[in-house]
């Protein structure tokens, strides 16, 4: 019989689902529910950290300084990207060891200048610090900020507690402070000051020579830990790139475990009266276009001959399955009830529907691809007869 919606009578709309009267059953749905909830909640955690760091890598790579990101990379170029990614992984330990032993170069170059400097008949009154006190200077602290002398620049130099210095030009900085502390405290025909700006002048023409080898070194090094940084980002995103599948895999599972529980529901579902299809039949043809179609999808999964994409589609109640009858039941009533959820009856409680209600969230892609179908297959009004 064919029913034109105009002319449909008042329809109730289904009952909450009713299971078999099995407690033990029942609780133990329950539990497998909650504990999938306790799973989505850390799968959601994971998700928000993978999201997170995407964000931030999207970031920085907006930034001209920063290496591309390997995701930014296409396919033949991460290829090479990881492929030398891996062999730079292997060598990080050797070139470690190369730049220390160039910085030792440097060092032991360097450690020639200052002892060229010091050796300097001049340099007596700059390898000591200042005897403020002992020489009555008691304004030296107000115009000198950073005292700094021969001794301390060596004990710097020599000092493996992390407290030393990391590079040459540090210690060229507090050689120039100790000449340059000197002039600035005394006046210009005082000794001090004119041995200091000569010293000063010798030191800057033996840095000079040495400087070209700083440069080369410098260039080498930031190229080093532009690949170290390099190193590490692409470390990341290959960690996270795991984590996502997994995550990817891990939520299928989750998806499949949720649809073997609604199965397991609906198969422990009571048999449907045939008032309860007759109402469930009237509350179909009181369903949008766009429901209607959502709803016959759900006849057609279950029955591959049922031809859901037909102008004028035949359903026969009695034929459907117990378990496709309860689909629709509780399809209609999500659907004529909005934001209600039906209430389990016979000791069960509202978490069946979250389950429900969770799977359909994480299948919002399928429930879409679907809409679209219903769309564009069915373009004028669906005449359903029950």
């Amino acid at each position: 019989m064919e029913i034109p919606r105009s002319l449909a009578p008042d329809v109730q709309i289904p009952e909450p689902i009713e299971y078999k009267d099995d407690a033990s059953e029942v609780e133990n749905l329950k539990n497998q529910v909650d504990e999938i909830f306790v799973k989505v909640d850390q799968l959601e955690q994971r998700l928000n950290e993978v999201e997170q760091f995407y964000t931030i890598a999207s970031r920085k790579q907006r930034s001209a300084s920063t290496p591309k990101s390997l995701s930014a990379l296409k396919d033949k170029d991460k290829e090479k990207q990881v492929a030398s990614f891996k062999k730079r992984q292997q060598d990080a330990a050797r070139r470690e060891a190369a730049a220390a032993k160039r910085m030792q170069e440097l060092m032991r170059q360097f450690h020639t200048i200052l002892r060229q400097i010091t050796q300097h008949k001049w340099a007596g009154p700059f390898m000591q610090p200042v005897d403020v006190e002992g020489l009555g200077l008691h304004d030296y602290f107000d115009v000198i900020e950073k005292p700094m002398d021969f001794s301390t620049v060596k004990s710097k130099m020599e000092a493996k507690d992390g407290n030393g210095y990391k590079n040459v030009r540090e210690i060229c900085a507090d050689v120039r402070l100790i000449f340059k502390n000197a002039m600035k405290y005394n006046e210009e025909r005082v000794d001090e000051h004119v041995m200091a700006k000569t010293l000063l002048g010798k030191f800057e023409e033996k840095w000079l020579q040495l400087l070209p080898k700083v440069h080369e070194e410098e260039k080498r090094r930031k190229e080093e830990e532009a690949e170290a940084q390099l190193d590490i980002q692409l470390a990341q995103e290959a960690a996270h790139a795991k984590m996502a599948k997994d995550l990817s895999i891990e939520l299928d599972d989750v998806d499949a475990h949720l649809e073997e529980l609604r199965e397991l529901v609906l198969q422990n579902c009571r048999k449907m009266t045939t008032e309860e299809k007759r109402r469930l039949g009237a509350a179909l043809t009181q369903l949008s276009a766009e429901d209607l179609n959502k709803a016959l999808l759900i006849v057609a999964q279950n029955d591959p001959n049922f031809q859901a994409a037909a102008d004028e589609v035949f359903l026969d109640m009695d034929a459907q399955s117990e378990s496709t009858l309860w689909k629709l039941k509780l399809f209609v009533k999500d659907t004529l009830q909005v934001g209600k959820s039906p209430a389990c009856v016979g000791g069960t409680t509202n978490n069946m529907n979250n389950t429900s209600n969770y799977q359909n969230n994480n299948n919002k892609r399928k429930r879409e691809i679907c809409v679209a179908l219903a769309k564009t297959s069915h373009k004028k009004t669906k005449k359903l007869s029950i």
